[in-house]
């Protein structure tokens, strides 16, 4: 039996790596000929439970969640993660203000201004996030190699001119690469340069793979890659061969090439969350020694020839 959802109903919808409740307020099932986002299938426009109008949004179903004592539990267990950056970066911060280093928070006061560092994870007051949405969100600026610039651009031509694609299932996938990033970090003296990766990195990792995951069928695929997706979500998630519990996500059928798509767009993904200045910083500096990462095992992790999709394919695709 499918999962359905009902206007007014009260739900629990990912927004960037977090959870919150919401309420659907309308709803439509969109294909190829009017979607707005890409995506297919059944949409509802969702309004966050205590957030202002203009973050009202059209959301695919598998944002969305029943308003359940297990999916209440995991909001909880996602919140927990992203304050246990926020505890991490205000510690250091206020080590820094008692041994006279500059630019210590002294009162501690980004961690209590963040929705993510309250204790009961809600937003704050109406007025703190009306103050808030006026202020400038901050701009995570990432040093993208020059390497991986032209791999972009060749992943762009290969797909959109060329009728290729990525072969399905990678290797290694997502999942892989970010282990094998936190590995590298922790064997390294990487770890030196980077705050408290024992602390923070296993949440980065985490975060990283739940941005994948969700942004990949609505941000991340060209049009002619949207009938091999779909294929895959039959054959790993949605299909009647696919045993429940044994559905896979797709960071671990996806690879390096998506995943590259996905880091040159998190200042976008981040300037739309409820990240403060100090936590996207601890962010960006992360994401850019995994930069730096994707270059040095760039032989290892890119393909270096996608296949050809076949004429019934690009067929389908222009259908």
């Amino acid at each position: 039996m499918s999962i359905s959802y009902s206007p007014n109903e009260r739900v629990l919808c990912y927004h960037g790596p977090l959870v919150y409740e919401a309420k659907i307020l309308k709803t439509e099932t969109w294909d190829e000929s009017n979607t707005k986002l890409g995506t297919v299938g059944p949409h509802f426009f969702v309004h966050y439970k205590g957030w202002k109008q203009t973050w009202d949004e059209w959301v695919p179903i598998q944002r969305v969640l029943k308003f359940n004592e297990t999916n209440v539990a995991l909001q909880k267990a996602l919140q927990a993660q992203a304050t246990a950056v926020n505890s991490s970066a205000a510690s250091s911060s206020k080590n820094k203000s008692h041994t006279g280093g500059s630019g210590g928070i002294k009162d501690g006061s980004s961690s209590r201004s963040s929705g993510l560092g309250r204790k009961d994870g809600s937003r704050g007051t109406k007025r703190g996030r009306e103050e808030d949405d006026s202020s400038k969100r901050p701009d995570m600026k990432l040093n993208v190699p020059e390497i991986l610039k032209v791999l972009l651009v060749d992943d762009w031509e290969a797909v959109t001119k060329n009728n290729q694609l990525v072969s399905l299932p990678r290797s290694p996938t997502v999942l892989e690469i970010l282990q094998e990033f936190k590995d590298h970090v922790m064997s390294s003296d990487k770890a030196h340069n980077l705050r408290e990766p024992d602390v923070v990195l296993p949440t980065i990792i985490s975060g990283l793979q739940v941005y994948f995951d969700r942004s990949l069928g609505a941000n991340l695929l060209y049009r002619f890659e949207r009938p091999q997706y779909a294929e895959i979500r039959k054959q790993y998630v949605t299909g009647p061969k696919v045993q429940m519990g044994q559905e896979k996500e797709m960071s671990a059928i996806y690879g390096a090439e998506h995943f590259l798509r996905m880091m040159v767009s998190l200042p976008q993904m981040v300037a739309s969350s409820t990240m403060d200045t100090e936590s996207v910083g601890i962010v960006r500096d992360y994401v850019n020694e995994l930069l730096l990462f994707l270059v040095q095992k760039k032989e290892q992790l890119f393909l270096s020839e996608y296949e050809s999709a076949s004429l019934q394919y690009q067929n389908i695709s222009r259908s």
